[in-house]
């Protein structure tokens, strides 16, 4: 008798703890990931970052909450296929707007809510200034959306003895997005480009539901219970986005041609081309991460600064290989900071092109200027913490002191050729020495007859011999 009513108790409480069981199971884990901005590399970064996260995190359901013009086709394309190999089922809450990019990014997802008054689709890849681009960019946007559309696979249809398999999404209409030749009868026109309305978009199979609010979102998906974890920008993206903003990106480019100018005035390796190195990484590796600056664009850059240094190092004077080095110092800062690719400008603003070119302009300008300030206050201050940094003491003539090494007060008068060419600087041969000096008048060539005219401090100012 016992056993029985041990049995019965045993009976009655199973389904209760394992109500209770469930009851705690069925809150769903929701991620959460804004795509309100426009799609570019950054938020490509950010998108595997969310994805890997609620991955780490187990999440049930991971919903996109979108409202974008669009952006660049290619980091959207990367966001779509992340979004159709994911194992974890993919929602997006169109707020607004999903145009363009932001349309590719939404078919690519399990399922599309809209708030009353969004809008999805034209999605013909534009430039900067609105023109669409050419066929060949539309002709790979194209394929692209229908084959999103056609990665939702086709419903079975069971009509009286008749099986009819229909496409979830149809790609035709996926096409017409992007196409304005594509004709639909009763949904576009040619010479249109495809946009929906909720309301549209849920009669022709592209959105699921109409909704307000996240919240709402998920009672239409059958998630009554949730905790949502939304992602949140690294501290390492935090810092990329400060530093492309054009304003850093001016000081960076000060500090690189401060840090090149200091270095000049003081022998050896020292802090100031630490700085300006700094700077330069500073500058071009968000740039490079943000899918601004390409390789070529930072090896342009390098081979810039290779020329100036050659220039002021080994061939006296300055020519062709200097101006060469400044305008590839100029060039490879300027398209680092626009998105060109490789040599073709049509996806670029010309506004955008406007402000790279200021702020490389200011940066180089400022750069300049500061250093010749900084380096009068510095190297000539007299107290201070600066004050040791140059030699301030006075070495007078009356006290025994020559401002000129004796050896070479006794070269005046003498003959020689030039080694190097002499614009106005350069080398002379002496008597088998080599010396430093400079053309008192135009250029010498190099092999040419000199005659020392000048002595100065450690330099010697050379002519050609009357004739």
């Amino acid at each position: 008798m016992r056993i029985l009513q041990s049995l019965l108790v045993v009976l009655l409480i199973l389904p209760v703890v394992y109500n209770s069981e469930a009851g705690e199971n069925d809150e769903k884990l929701v991620y959460k990931f804004n795509i309100k901005e426009e799609i570019a590399p950054a938020i490509w970064r950010q998108t595997q970052q969310a994805f890997e996260a609620a991955d780490t995190l187990g999440a049930d359901v991971f919903l996109i909450h979108m409202n974008t013009y669009g952006g660049t086709v290619l980091d959207a394309d990367s966001i779509r296929t992340k979004i159709l190999q994911s194992t974890i089922p993919v929602y997006v809450f169109i707020d607004n707007n999903a145009a363009s990019a932001g349309a590719l990014i939404s078919v690519a997802c399990d399922s599309i809510y809209m708030r009353p008054g969004g809008s999805i689709g034209a999605a013909t890849v534009v430039n900067q200034t609105g023109q669409a681009m050419p066929d060949k960019y539309q002709s790979y946007m194209r394929s692209t959306m229908r084959a999103t559309a056609e990665a939702h696979g086709k419903d079975t249809i069971i009509s009286g003895n008749d099986t009819i398999y229909k496409w979830r999404r149809d790609p035709n209409i996926a096409e017409a997005m992007v196409d304005p030749s594509v004709f639909i009868e009763g949904i576009i026109d040619t010479g249109k480009v495809l946009t929906f309305t909720p309301g549209e978009a849920i009669e022709y199979g592209f959105c699921e539901g109409v909704a307000e609010n996240i919240p709402e979102v998920l009672q239409k998906v059958g998630i009554e219970e949730y905790r949502i974890v939304e992602y949140s920008p690294s501290f390492i993206e935090r810092i990329i986005g400060f530093l492309v903003n054009p304003v850093v990106s001016g000081l960076l480019i000060m500090a690189i041609i401060g840090g090149i100018y200091f270095e000049m005035q003081s022998p050896g390796i020292g802090f100031p081309i630490g700085v300006a190195i700094l700077a330069a990484v500073l500058y071009f590796a968000p740039l490079y991460l943000e899918g601004l600056a390409a390789n070529w664009e930072v090896i342009v850059f390098l081979i810039g600064l290779i020329l100036i240094a050659v220039e002021i190092f080994v061939i006296p004077g300055f020519g062709v290989a200097g101006i060469s080095g400044i305008l590839l110092v100029f060039i490879g800062l300027v398209l680092s900071l626009v998105g060109n690719v490789d040599f073709d400008f049509s996806p670029v603003d010309t506004g955008k092109m406007g402000v790279a070119i200021m702020t490389v302009v200011f940066g180089l300008f400022g750069g300049f200027i500061l250093a010749l300030y900084l380096g009068n206050k510095l190297f000539t201050a007299q107290s201070g913490v600066f004050k040791n940094l140059s030699l301030n003491t006075v070495q007078n003539i009356s006290e025994g002191y020559l401002n000129v090494e004796s050896s070479f007060l006794n070269l005046k008068g003498k003959t020689g050729t030039a080694q190097t060419v002499l614009r106005p600087g350069g080398k002379v041969i002496i008597e088998g020495e080599v010396y430093d000096a400079m053309a008192e008048t135009g250029f010498i060539d190099s092999g040419e007859d000199i005659v020392v005219v000048k002595v100065g401090t450690s330099q010697l100012y050379v002519d050609r011999p009357a004739t």
